[in-house]
């Protein structure tokens, strides 16, 4: 039987990337050092100086926005601003505030009933980590050789080029990025001692950075087994763009950052105002109908066991995308329309830093930008007050959140799906074109009489006949009179 933590299928997850989220005055830094100034271009890569009491201080506003589930970015030494080189695994960036600072959120956010979930970054460590530089100083005669994949000396960490590439293994061709060999003992020990320590520490899971690069299905049930047995609750969600359920049967991960639910997403709610210049292998948009649409999210759910679905990470983007609003051409109808699915599909939606007050930019760098904090004018008030009354809307109905799932019409641009619970159900029905839709309910949902409206206003009036505005999305809730 497959089993995932009950937490995570009522959690609104926030992703955070901790050096341009906030930066807080009360975090002591070593005399001597400077930052780049808040807010400057991310294309400039430094650091701007965002760290975890940052995030303690907005605390505030993340509860009120919905929130109640934190996703950062890695937050262990690094020599990079996004930490994605990691230095040591166990320790927490001095610049981001250190151990202390990591402390401080987990006991802040859970005396909110906030969780915290970080990055694990164990496919590849960087030049700077100290086995690697052990290996770069001792050569052959380092007794850390084995924990990488050399192919010849001497080693080019520095001097690579496309004529002289590195010669060791390193994540994306990329010399500073050098690959662990996980079929060393002490490499794997020290990956599941990692894993383990954070959790006694206090987090609440992983996300796991290309976990399908790690191609060893008994190292990641052992990875299963350590995090289990130090909290049996704790999340395990890997980084996997198409489908996953190689990883997903219950004996390695509980989900995976869900980007076969973002291109379903933004390829229905964006339809007709997508990028045509936007296109990645990994991320294919293309306009879908209400039919095409259907049959997407119908074959995704079907890939897993159903609580697997519960607890997929329902994303819109993040660090390794283009903002939504900026791939949707700035039209904000189809981000509300995209969020909207978020919060009444099945899974655990996550907002990425910045997106709910309207911020776009193209892809990373770009997409890494600091959060505008002390210039509120830049702030979508429409769109900051749409995000906190669609959280709310999930956190007030449980059906949104552990309901089961049926499609219940695909007509043209409308939508709409069924979410059952117990002796409740919820109808929800989204309109992506330009032009006002009804729907018969009597014929589409015949078991459940007299629905009222929940979203986006609510109302006692019982439904029969509905309408669906152009651009918009209506959410009904009624019991069921007896079983379809």
């Amino acid at each position: 039987m497959v089993e995932t933590p009950e937490w995570v299928k009522h959690a609104v997850f926030y992703q955070i990337f901790p050096d341009r989220f906030a930066r807080s005055p009360r975090v002591r830094q070593v005399r001597g050092i400077q930052f780049k100034p808040w807010g400057s271009p991310p294309e400039e890569q430094g650091f701007q100086g965002g760290d975890l009491l940052g995030v303690v201080d907005h605390l505030d506003y993340l509860q009120g926005l919905g929130v109640n589930a934190l996703y950062l970015n890695p937050i262990f030494s690094s020599a990079s601003n996004h930490r994605y080189h990691t230095f040591d695994y166990f320790q927490v960036d001095p610049l981001l505030g250190g151990d202390a600072a990591l402390r401080e959120l987990l006991d802040a956010a859970h005396a909110r009933d906030m969780r915290v979930v970080l990055d694990g970054v164990f496919n590849h460590a960087s030049r700077g980590f100290w086995p690697f530089h052990h290996v770069l100083e001792c050569g052959g005669d380092s007794p850390y050789l084995d924990w990488f994949h050399i192919e010849d000396w001497p080693l080019r960490p520095y001097h690579a080029d496309d004529h002289n590439p590195a010669n060791y293994e390193a994540w994306g061709d990329m010399p500073m990025l050098p690959k662990f060999n996980t079929a060393n003992p002490g490499v794997r020990d020290m990956i599941l001692d990692c894993a383990e320590y954070w959790l006694n520490f206090g987090i609440d899971g992983w996300r796991l950075d290309v976990p399908h690069e790690i191609d060893d299905d008994e190292f990641w049930r052992e990875f299963r087994r350590r995090v289990k047995q130090a909290n049996p609750e704790a999340w395990i969600c890997g980084e996997i763009w198409h489908d996953a359920s190689r990883w997903l049967q219950g004996d390695m991960f509980d989900a995976v950052m869900n980007y076969l639910f973002t291109r379903a997403a933004m390829s229905f709610a964006g339809a007709k105002t997508l990028r045509p210049d936007y296109q990645r292998p990994d991320l294919a948009l293309e306009p879908l109908d209400a039919p095409a649409v259907a049959t997407r999210v119908e074959a995704m759910l079907g890939l897993y066991p159903w609580p697997v679905n519960q607890v997929q990470m329902n994303l819109l983007d993040s660090h390794d995308t283009a903002r939504t609003l900026w791939i949707m051409g700035e039209d904000k109808t189809a981000l509300k329309l995209a969020v909207l699915m978020q919060m009444t599909l099945p899974g655990a939606p996550c907002i990425y830093y910045g997106d709910e007050i309207g911020m776009s930019s193209g892809d990373d760098p770009h997409c890494r930008e600091a959060f505008p904090w002390s210039d509120q004018g830049r702030w979508d008030r429409d769109l900051l007050d749409y995000y906190q009354r669609v959280t709310q809307l999930r956190h007030a109905h449980p059906v949104l959140r552990t309901g089961d799932y049926r499609t219940l019409y695909k007509v043209g641009d409308v939508y709409g799906f069924a979410r059952r619970l117990g002796g409740e159900q919820a109808l929800v029905f989204i309109n992506a074109g330009a032009a006002g839709a009804t729907v018969n309910l009597a014929e589409v949902a015949p078991t459940v009489p007299g629905p009222r409206r929940v979203w986006p206003e609510a109302s006692d009036a019982p439904v029969g006949t509905l309408a669906v505005p152009a651009r918009a999305g209506v959410v009904l809730l009624g019991e069921v009179a007896s079983l379809a």
